[in-house]
């Protein structure tokens, strides 16, 4: 190549350069903005449990007053029989646990009381009953255990359901008592009182254990047994 073309070489590459567009300047980088973190989720809140409400009873029912346990008392006599009577006891078995309620107006009374929870042979109940010799402690355990297992099967049968109407004032209570899964009906006269808000009936029956399915308790083939005949005495209080 001659030194004229190469001179004119080098000054067109020069024109070319001279006349080509310079790069663009480096874009700013892009600032990219973080982003907030989720708020966590709010901790579910346990469902509110409304109370159980309370029954109602019929429009016009009144006030209803409740059985007042330590002011009440059921007690039940039970008398020796058979030949050998006289090396036996007599016994008092009784709850002071009754629970329930009464509603004046409508004349009528509910009340239950658990069979494992009666007391044998208290000093003062015996007495009060008329019984003398108080039996040994042994005496009393072996009492309960049979009563409680060999006749009443408190453990199928644990409560006593009682359910009484006052048909008009002065006549007796119509009550209906379930034991050991057999139910009945009697008129019963009673002693009632009214004051201030708090009601008091008193009185007693005789019940016989084989109108409830039972069988009185017995050993030696009926030597020495119990009486089928009981006493129950009653003194209740609902305030």
């Amino acid at each position: 190549m001659t030194h004229t073309n190469f001179t004119y070489l080098f000054a067109a590459l020069l024109s070319l350069s001279a006349c080509s567009q310079l790069p663009p300047p480096a874009a700013e980088p892009v600032q990219v903005k973080a982003q907030p973190k989720p708020a966590p989720p709010a901790p579910k809140q346990k469902p509110v449990q409304k109370p159980t409400p309370t029954p109602m009873l019929p429009a016009g029912a009144g006030p209803v007053l409740r059985i007042d346990s330590a002011q009440s008392l059921i007690a039940v006599t039970v008398r020796r029989g058979g030949m050998l009577a006289r090396l036996g006891h007599d016994h008092v078995v009784a709850s002071h646990t009754v629970t329930g309620t009464v509603s004046p107006s409508r004349n009528i009374a509910d009340f239950t009381f658990r069979l494992d929870e009666m007391k044998v042979d208290e000093a003062d109940l015996r007495q009060i009953a008329g019984l003398d010799k108080q039996p040994s402690a042994d005496a009393i355990d072996g009492t309960r255990y049979n009563m409680l297992n060999k006749v009443l099967d408190a453990e199928r049968y644990p409560l006593v359901r009682v359910h009484a109407e006052r048909i008009a004032a002065g006549q007796p209570l119509q009550v209906t008592i379930t034991l050991h899964g057999v139910t009945r009906s009697m008129a019963i006269p009673v002693e009632l009182r009214e004051a201030q808000g708090v009601i008091n009936v008193k009185g007693t029956v005789n019940l016989k254990q084989t109108d409830f399915g039972l069988t009185p308790f017995s050993v030696m083939g009926g030597a020495m047994s119990v009486q089928d005949q009981m006493e129950l005495r009653f003194d209740l209080t609902a305030r």
